[in-house]
């Protein structure tokens, strides 16, 4: 499958004496490869280079294809064989992306467990994908794992702690004066850092990656209803070239912000799998960081290549209102951030752009399409670039906006918000789109429909699409509020309320309504210097002068 991709010569990165980026393909072929070929084959081409740093430790491409090897050498030796299911009960860490990609090199499925899941939901995981093996984070064991425990038919626990790979002398001192937090390992527990020592002797393993699963995602999909997305490793290798294809500007050296958690589609393909992909490294993160410690991590350690930033709103939202922000030296330092996970508001926009002087672009994706589907151009208008639109579908993706009752009906150009014959479901097809829901026909038919020879996975947003191919979001399906006939897409009030000088925070939704069938009702937080300035009816007054009469918020 090969599909053009073509930089404009107005982009700022345009070379006008190559014409191309050296190290970005005029066209993608989207390979047979498994997974784990992108750190064996960034192993081969950068050996020396850093590949990501943790708790102030470095590891090279080199350092971290052999410790895959290893661990991977030690999990088939203990039984693991390919389409088993392993959980990684971890954060951010060395140990999660070896973790990971030994897993996958054995043939084995990863499932990435949320750290902050409380026992039964980590129970209702490991049912739901089958799970038989598990490795953990020794702190993590006694509230998450020990309760669930005897219910479960784990073969095997490997455990390791936080500070595995710190110098010997940094991790006796962590612990004496209690920084790095410790927990002896259950007794059935193997240490992670013991397997570390196996000689690697890998077995052959044959991969179909079309076929074969990678991993295992629990989503709730269009419905809310739990469940395991299946992706492929042909699903997850094409995501993360198609990302790495669209920024094309990221050099070999560039410095990745590792604080999306990897259990997550949007982290795991855009920071664990797309970095390696053009020689960069990851700043792992085993939590969201302060904004202090996020400030001073950009300011210390960014290289001269810069830094992509690519995170949640909220994440640009309380770097762009961090007061001491102005006290690190940022500047130039950052070359792109790209917000995912959820809509961006053009103020959180606008002020994270004022605050860093970096460019920050609006992605879409779900978990079922690898995540990522389309994204923002980075070499458009400033005009382009903010009007709300999610952007450009990645090459080798196909959208439509398709009828919410009859998903073959395809509605076509539509002028704008007004224009209510040409809004309807976002529908995508690409390399990216997964295999079906883990058990789960039923869900896999609803929500992926075969049309002109090709699959479409049913988002469940609802938009509209622009004659320059943008689309622009509207709502959830399920999240539309109905109010005296008229349609109301909360993010279009989100927007539109947020645009006021004292709203820091907002969020949208209709409550029932005897008379109207729903009202609008706006949760709202104040800039901290703005408390007590602005009261309800205050709001309430300037929205019925700024905004039609049908999205003013009742409450």
């Amino acid at each position: 499958m090969r599909e053009s991709f073509k930089v404009p010569e107005e982009s700022p990165w345009f070379s006008t004496e190559s014409g191309w980026p050296e190290e970005v393909p005029k066209f993608i072929d989207y390979p047979e490869k498994t997974v784990d070929s992108i750190i064996r084959d960034a192993a081969k081409r950068w050996p020396a280079r850093r590949a990501a740093f943790f708790l102030g430790t470095s590891m090279t491409y080199a350092e971290l294809d052999r410790h895959i090897d290893a661990f991977a050498t030690a999990l088939h030796q203990l039984g693991v064989k390919k389409g088993e299911t392993v959980a990684l009960l971890l954060p951010n860490s060395f140990q999660y992306m070896i973790s990971y990609y030994a897993v996958l090199r054995l043939g084995a499925i990863v499932s990435g467990v949320n750290p902050t899941y409380k026992p039964l939901e980590v129970k209702h995981q490991l049912e739901t994908v089958h799970a038989k093996y598990m490795i953990f984070l020794d702190v993590l064991y006694e509230e998450k794992i020990a309760p669930i425990v005897a219910e479960m038919d784990l073969k095997l626990l490997v455990g390791t702690n936080i500070a595995d790979f710190l110098p010997w002398h940094k991790r006796r001192l962590g612990r004496l004066l209690k920084k790095v937090p410790f927990a002896p390992l259950p007794y059935e527990a193997l240490a992670f850092a013991d397997l570390l020592k196996t000689k690697p002797a890998l077995p052959t393993v044959a991969m179909e990656p079309r076929e074969d699963a990678a991993t295992f995602i629990m989503t709730g999909g269009t419905t809310g209803i739990p469940k395991a997305a299946v992706l492929t490793h042909f699903n997850l290798y094409s995501n993360a070239l198609q990302c790495r294809t669209w920024f094309y500007a990221a050099q070999t050296g560039i410095m990745s912000l590792g604080i999306l958690p990897f259990f997550h589609s949007f982290g795991m393909t855009t920071i664990l799998n797309m970095t390696p992909l053009f020689g960069g490294w990851i700043y792992l993160f085993p939590r969201p960081p302060k904004m202090d410690e996020l400030a001073a991590a950009v300011a210390k350690e960014t290289p001269r290549e810069k830094g992509i930033f690519i995170g949640a709103e909220v994440l640009f939202q309380r770097f762009a209102d961090f007061p001491q922000l102005k006290n690190f030296d940022i500047s130039d330092k950052l070359l792109l951030a790209v917000s995912g996970a959820g809509p961006l508001h053009s103020s959180v926009q606008e002020r994270y752009e004022q605050a860093t002087g970096s460019i920050l672009i609006e992605g879409y994706g779900l978990t079922e399409a690898s995540p990522v589907c389309c994204v923002n151009p980075i070499w458009c208008s400033d005009e382009q670039r903010k009007a709300n639109s999610i952007g450009l579908p990645l090459t080798g993706t196909e959208m439509a906006i398709v009828d919410k009752e009859d998903a073959t009906k395809v509605l076509g150009i539509g002028a704008g918000p007004e224009d209510r014959d040409h809004i309807g479901e976002l529908a995508v097809a690409g390399p990216q789109v997964m295999k079906a829901y883990l058990d789960n026909d039923s869900e896999t038919a609803a929500h992926i429909v075969e049309r002109d020879g090709k699959r479409w996975l049913l988002t469940g947003d609802i938009g509209f699409m622009n004659a320059k191919g943008q689309v622009t979001i509207l709502d959830r399906k399920k999240e539309l509020i109905k109010f005296k006939g008229y349609s109301v897409f909360p993010k279009d009030v989100e927007n539109l309320v947020g645009r006021h000088e004292a709203v820091q925070e907002i969020a949208v939704a209709g409550l029932p309504d005897g008379e109207a069938g729903e009202v609008i009702k706006a949760w709202v937080v104040l800039y901290p210097d703005k408390e007590g300035t602005l009261t309800e009816e205050d709001l309430r007054s300037w929205c019925k002068e700024n905004i039609t009469h049908y999205k003013v918020p009742k409450y």
